[in-house]
């Protein structure tokens, strides 16, 4: 991986950034790539294992909500067994496809035009779908019904097409489905972090012969950044949605969007 460190940490930057925000931080860092020239076997797995230093920023987050369901399942407590089970639900989909699929998923990945288009087409839905929302039933994530929470899950399929926005995807979804926008948004992050453990082991793996030792520095350089960065977004962004909603992310992934598209077309 032959990069600079200002690379390196502009990337990790990208992705603390957007990783919680419906905007798509895989696309951000496809994107991002092609600009800096940041292609190859070691740059993939960066960009995907970074993604999982952002993510385990909701652990630190949202340690004392994760430590009571803990103890909570020591004491069979109702809660606790829901709150699990709407995790599980909503990650075994992801797993699966992304096991069968990871070559094809790979392939989308080395696609910016991909990452172009989609982030115009999810903004337009964001859009359509806040005008969609009904009045939601269901305001914390052990109140959703199992086959919701398996709904929401399917969302996440959707998501591995770069673009989409994993976090984007689940979160409307949820919307769809019934949740409030402050429980759908936590369900996107808790759901996060079983998916994104799994890719990035998995990333790692299947790249394990292109990766050196400097690559696996670099890998941490950038978890670390990522992991700073989004510790300061990720309630933030809880706050945002609940006062202005999701409208201005879609605005923003449609601008972005067009921007790459014509920058693609011309380069």
């Amino acid at each position: 991986m032959q990069q600079s460190l200002f690379d390196i940490i502009l990337l990790g930057i990208i992705e603390g950034l957007t990783e919680f925000l419906p905007v798509s931080s895989t696309g951000h860092l496809i994107l991002a790539s092609e600009l800096l020239g940041f292609k190859g076997e070691a740059e993939l797995a960066f960009k995907i294992a970074i993604q999982l230093g952002a993510i385990l920023a909701v652990l630190v987050a949202y340690r004392q909500r994760f430590t009571g369901v803990i103890t909570g399942l020591m004491r069979r407590d109702a809660g606790a067994i829901a709150f699990t089970r709407n995790i599980l639900l909503g990650v075994v989909p992801a797993l699966l496809v992304g096991a069968l699929a990871y070559e094809g998923i790979r392939k989308l990945l080395e696609s910016p035009m991909t990452v172009a288009i989609a982030l115009i087409i999810g903004g337009i839905a964001i859009l359509i779908l806040e005008r969609m929302m009904h009045k939601p039933r269901f305001e914390s994530v052990e109140a959703v019904p199992g086959g919701t929470a398996l709904l929401v899950g399917i969302g996440q399929c959707v998501a591995m097409v770069p673009g989409v926005s994993r976090s984007g995807a689940t979160i409307m979804f949820g919307l769809l489905s019934g949740l409030d926008r402050k429980t759908a948004a936590e369900y996107s992050f808790f759901l996060a972090l079983p998916t994104m453990i799994a890719a990035t082991a998995y990333a790692l793996y299947k790249n394990r012969d292109a990766l050196g030792g400097g690559d696996l520095a670099a890998i941490g350089i950038g978890f670390l950044v990522a992991f700073l960065v989004a510790l300061a977004v990720v309630r933030s962004f809880v706050a945002i949605v609940g006062r202005f909603g999701f409208a201005p992310f879609a605005w923003y992934r449609i601008i972005i969007g067009t921007a790459a598209v014509i920058w693609l077309l011309t380069k």
